[in-house]
C-alpha cells in the first residue's frame, strides 16, 4: 500500500490510549474515534492519549455509520467489551460497510466454538462486502503462537497445560464485572459459576443459541486445537471465585472488595481431542493484592517436556502492540470472520505498516 493505513478507534478507554499511539508510531493515520461516553464525545484524541491535539474528535456511537462512511478507514480497532454479543453491533456495522476490523474482544479470538451462530452471521456479511473481521491481543502470542511454536519443537505431545494471571484493574469495568469481581460468593455462584454447573447437553444448547458466556481459555483451547490440527472430542469449563483475606480497593469498580468476597475468578478449561492430546488451560483474573503480579506459564508434556514461564508481562501494552502488529495480516487476509491461526505468523514490524500490505 503506497499510503498510510487509515484507522478508526472504536472505544476510547484504557486500551485505546495504547492502540492509537502504537498505530500512529507505526505509520498509521487515525481518522476517527467512536465512544458512547458523553464525557468523551467531542474530545480530541490527543487529549485521550495525553498528547497535543491530533485534529480528530471522538464521535458518538449514534453517528458512527455516517462518520465511517465519510472517512472510509481501512480498518477499525475495537477495544470495548469481552463477549462477542457485546461487540456484535460494532463488528456487524464494520462488516456491513465493508470495513476491516480487529478487536480485543477475548471471545472473538475463536468464537466459532462458543457462539457459532453470531460468528457465522458476521462472517456471511463480511464475505459479501469483502472485509475481514478478527480477534487478537495478548492471547494471540502468549496463549497461542508461543505454545504452537513449542509444540513444533516437540517429538510427541500427550498434554498441553497452561496458566495465566492478570489484574482486572488494567482492563476496565466490563472485564472486571465479567470476572465476578466485587460479588459476594453467593452472587458469584449465581451470576458466574452457575453458567458451567450444567450438563454438557445444556451447555451445547446455550452455545448453539449464542447464549453461552465462555471464559477466555474456552476460545484459546479452540484456537490451539485448530492451529495444531487437532479434532475436539469434548470440552468443559469450571469457574472458581478468587478471594483475599483483607479488603482490597478497586479503582476500576469504584468500590472496596470486602475480605472474603470475590476479587475475580479462576476458569479452568479442559479439552479432550480425538488424537489423544489433552489441552488444559487456566486463566486467573482478579483485583490484585499488593503482592500479586502477572504470570504466564505453559508446559507441553511429551518427548521432551518443555515449560516456559513469563513473569510480570505488561499485558495491556502487549495486547495493544499485538493488535497493531496484526493490522497488515488482517488487510492481507481473505474476507470473512477469519481467526488468527489461519493468518501468517505474527511479526514485529520495523517499517510503516502500509509497507506490509500487499
Amino acid at each position: 500500500m503506497d499510503r498510510k493505513i487509515k484507522v478508526v478507534q472504536f472505544g476510547t478507554g484504557k486500551m485505546a490510549v495504547y492502540t492509537m499511539r502504537y498505530a500512529i508510531e507505526h505509520g498509521c493515520e487515525i481518522v476517527g474515534a467512536i465512544d458512547v461516553n458523553p464525557n468523551i464525545i467531542g474530545k480530541d484524541i490527543g487529549e485521550i492519549m495525553n498528547t497535543s491535539n491530533y485534529g480528530v474528535t471522538v464521535t458518538s456511537l449514534d453517528n458512527a455509520s455516517e462518520m465511517l462512511t465519510t472517512v472510509k478507514p481501512d480498518i477499525c480497532i475495537v477495544t470495548t467489551m469481552s463477549l462477542l454479543n457485546d461487540v456484535y453491533d460494532s463488528l456487524m456495522l464494520c462488516a456491513k460497510l465493508g470495513i476491516n476490523a480487529i478487536t480485543t474482544c477475548e471471545e472473538a479470538f475463536f468464537s466459532w466454538n462458543s457462539n457459532p451462530k453470531t460468528t457465522e452471521a458476521i462472517d456471511i456479511i463480511a464475505k459479501r462486502t469483502g472485509c475481514t473481521i478478527t480477534g487478537s491481543g495478548y492471547q494471540d502470542i502468549y496463549w497461542g503462537e508461543l505454545i504452537s511454536a513449542i509444540a513444533a519443537s516437540t517429538n510427541k505431545i500427550t498434554k498441553i497445560k497452561g496458566s495465566s494471571s492478570y489484574n482486572v484493574e488494567d482492563y476496565g469495568i466490563a472485564l472486571a464485572q465479567a470476572h465476578g469481581a466485587g460479588y459476594t460468593l453467593e452472587e458469584f455462584e449465581q451470576k458466574v459459576a452457575a453458567n458451567d454447573n450444567i450438563p454438557n447437553e445444556e451447555r451445547q444448547k446455550l452455545i448453539d443459541n449464542g447464549d453461552y458466556a465462555p471464559s477466555y481459555m474456552w476460545n484459546v483451547n479452540g484456537w490451539l486445537a485448530s492451529k495444531l490440527g487437532l479434532t475436539v472430542k469434548s470440552q468443559v469449563q469450571k469457574c472458581v471465585p478468587q478471594t483475599h483475606s483483607e479488603d482490597i480497593n478497586s479503582s476500576t469498580l469504584g468500590m472496596v472488595v470486602k475480605a472474603g468476597n470475590a476479587t475475580g475468578m479462576s476458569a479452568v478449561v479442559t479439552t479432550e481431542t480425538i488424537e489423544g492430546i489433552t489441552i488444559e488451560s487456566e486463566c486467573i483474573g482478579k483485583v490484585y493484592a499488593p503482592t500479586d503480579f502477572d504470570k504466564n506459564e505453559w508446559t507441553v508434556y511429551g518427548e521432551p517436556d518443555t515449560t516456559i514461564v513469563v513473569n510480570r508481562p505488561k499485558t495491556v501494552e502487549l495486547t495493544c502492540a499485538t493488535v497493531v502488529n496484526r493490522i497488515p495480516d488482517v488487510l492481507n487476509s481473505q474476507p470473512g470472520f477469519i481467526t488468527t491461526e489461519k493468518m501468517d505468523e505474527l511479526k514485529y514490524r520495523v517499517k510503516p505498516l502500509n509497507e506490509y500490505v500487499k
